[in-house]
């Protein structure tokens, strides 16, 4: 068994935000890649603002580097979580662009078993939070800067099989842009993002930067919007344990997803559902995630 995947099966988890497990230490990933797709970009009017996302994600194999099922057969990841995001945009101007800070607050509850063994855990996970959004749109175009800021809030144990916690800050630069008119019509949006990852004190293991993109393409014919959504993943440099490389490919990962997505505007609610396939994957779990999204004013 590779050394990816034994660490994997020693800690596997889903993050603090019930990101799908991927490369990186114990199979964890920071973001939940994928969280994102319509008007991603567009920010609302000056108020304060509740996103509610739930999110399911089950995986049943690990593959290795090469995309091959690494595992053991009796493996499986099951990811239940709600995550309230809070959105306050103010009505200060920077360089034509709007203010606002956000806060992402993840209740998880996270099952894994591995080679015999089986845990559950539920609580909070790993607090993100943003106090500077800069939002621009020109007509029906948006355009988004930020870097949100990933806390180490949530439970972390080494020697646990499941963690709903990294413990490690991380901290992802985020360049977003849409497309749309509210009137109707087609859609488009990408979310790219970087991620820098801190030591993991309790085991010496510093995870990998890695690129990622969220992406969705749709038609909205008013009040019903249809379209597809992905993600795609791929991590830039090796992991190090004790300063040396982990495994003979540094334990990066990569992985495409796709999948439908559906909205519908209730009144002043946007009611979002996707589903997104995860087509290939290496050196993390391969599996399925299932979103569903609302959004509200204050």
């Amino acid at each position: 068994m590779s050394k990816a995947i034994s660490m994997a099966l020693a800690t596997m988890a889903a993050t603090g935000i019930a990101g799908s497990a991927s490369a990186s230490e114990g199979g964890k990933s920071t973001y939940p890649n994928g969280a994102e797709t319509l008007t991603v970009a567009a920010l609302p009017p000056p108020g304060t603002y509740l996103l509610d996302y739930n999110y399911y994600y089950s995986a049943d194999r690990v593959n290795d580097g090469k995309g091959n099922s690494a595992g053991p057969p009796d493996f499986s990841l099951n990811v239940v979580a709600n995550i309230p995001r809070f959105i306050h945009v103010t009505k200060i101007k920077i360089l034509g662009a709007s203010l606002a800070m956000q806060a992402f607050v993840p209740i998880v509850n996270v099952n894994v078993r591995a080679g015999g063994m089986r845990q559950t855990k539920f609580g909070l996970g790993d607090v993100i939070v943003n106090p500077f959004i800069l939002g621009w749109n020109h007509r029906n175009n948006f355009l988004v800067l930020t870097m949100d800021t990933f806390v180490p809030t949530g439970r972390y144990k080494r020697t646990d099989l499941a963690n709903i916690g990294t413990n490690v800050w991380t901290f992802e630069p985020v360049l977003a842009l849409s497309h749309f008119d509210p009137k109707g019509g087609p859609e488009l949006s990408v979310k790219l993002m970087y991620d820098f990852n801190t030591k993991n004190k309790a085991t010496d293991y510093r995870s990998g930067q890695a690129a990622h993109v969220d992406f969705a393409t749709s038609y909205n014919f008013n009040p019903v919007t249809i379209g597809v959504t992905g993600y795609y993943f791929k991590q830039t440099t090796d992991d190090k344990q004790d300063g040396l490389k982990v495994g003979a490919d540094g334990n990066k990962g990569e992985a495409l997803a796709l999948g439908p997505l559906i909205r519908y505007q209730l009144g002043k609610v946007p009611i979002t559902a996707q589903w997104q396939h995860e087509i290939f994957s290496d050196n993390r779990t391969q599996g399925n995630s299932f979103w569903l999204k609302a959004a509200f004013r204050f």
